[in-house]
């Protein structure tokens, strides 16, 4: 039985994982959409019978084509394989007629379980599948246009995953929807950092909190940026007894970076094969402007590649962003790693 199949994801990475995980039964009907729209024109082509569908991609996202799909009543099952594994999430696109959720990164035998399960292969396949696999190069399962993968997307996707676990807790802690940003990837120097920052030219004033973070071969700080006109509403939504003051704007300060820092670290650490360890946080400032509050990074004369996340509280006039700035020796052994997952 041939299913002609069409993934959709922003990251060259996770369409090479999720190409990996099919068997090579399926593996010469494969389609790659890079966006939504893509998948899109490909779907009204009638070009694919199956789609695994990212949901976090720049101008039309995931959602967004399973409306379409759905308004359209376009030909095709849906298996969502998202980063994003909040609930409320895996909720949504099932309302929206999605079959199935993978959360990333891909388990190759949840992959081949739901293929069986929903008819695009018998098991029967699936072994004879398997014993082929083991005969072909790793590349076999995809065209060479897909073999590239940059630093920058593998650091991207790597934070999508990790931002998925820490959005999950904060979701479930504060029974809330936390939207998902694409993070954004810059290699940049100490001096440029403020430049870089989506909220720098923001007039809006915040307090900060950084904590530093060491591995086998890796080292750097995250920092959280807290908008100062989100702390009542945090204090408020995290149960304190008190909204308003300096001790619990630096409480606030405390838990949020708690809850963020060590789920966003620890999916990082897991997905590169590390233990990481963490240094105490410490305020940096309250109340300052983006560029006062980032001061300290200017003395440092190095390059940093700087991971940076904007989340968002639907719903909610809370907004925070971290950042992760890994340091320039940190950048061979992420290469290493990269090498070791496109190899």
């Amino acid at each position: 039985m041939t299913t002609r199949i069409l993934i959709c994801d922003d990251s060259t990475l996770a369409r090479k994982q999720m190409a990996r995980a099919l068997p090579s039964g399926l593996a010469e009907t494969i389609l790659f959409a890079n966006d939504g729209r893509e998948a899109l024109e490909k779907l009204r082509a009638g070009e694919a019978d199956l789609m695994f569908l990212d949901l976090n991609m720049p101008e039309m996202d995931g959602y967004q084509v399973l409306e379409h799909v759905r308004a359209e009543d376009l030909p095709v099952m849906t298996i969502v394989v998202s980063g994003d594994i909040q609930p409320e999430a895996r909720e949504r696109v099932r309302k929206l007629g999605a079959i199935d959720f993978i959360k990333k990164p891909t388990d190759m035998a949840l992959v081949l379980s739901l293929l069986a399960e929903y008819g695009f292969y018998r098991p029967g396949d699936l072994e004879n599948a398997a014993l082929k696999d083991s005969e072909l190069t790793p590349d076999d399962h995809f065209p060479s246009h897909e073999i590239s993968v940059s630093l920058s997307d593998y650091l991207q996707e790597i934070a999508n995953v990790a931002m998925g676990r820490s959005s999950d807790l904060l979701a479930r802690l504060l029974r809330v929807f936390v939207k998902q940003p694409i993070p954004k990837v810059a290699f940049i120097a100490n001096s440029e950092l403020h430049m870089a920052i989506s909220a720098a030219n923001d007039s809006e004033t915040y307090s900060a909190v950084c904590q530093g973070f060491t591995g086998a071969g890796i080292a750097g700080e995250a920092l959280l940026l807290f908008a100062d006109a989100s702390f009542r509403e945090m204090a408020e939504l995290l149960h304190y007894e008190t909204f308003e003051n300096e001790s619990v704007n630096v409480e606030v300060l405390m838990d949020m970076s708690s809850i963020l820092f060590g789920a966003f670290l620890n999916g990082i650490g897991d997905q590169l094969d590390l233990k990481l360890g963490l240094g105490h946080p410490s305020v940096l400032g309250q109340h300052r402007q983006i560029t006062d509050l980032l001061e300290h990074q200017n003395s440092r004369d190095e390059q940093l590649l700087c991971i940076e996340i904007s989340y968002a509280l639907e719903d909610r006039n809370i907004q925070c962003d971290m950042l992760v700035l890994l340091t320039e020796d940190s950048v061979p052994f992420l290469e290493n790693r990269l090498q070791y997952l496109v190899d």
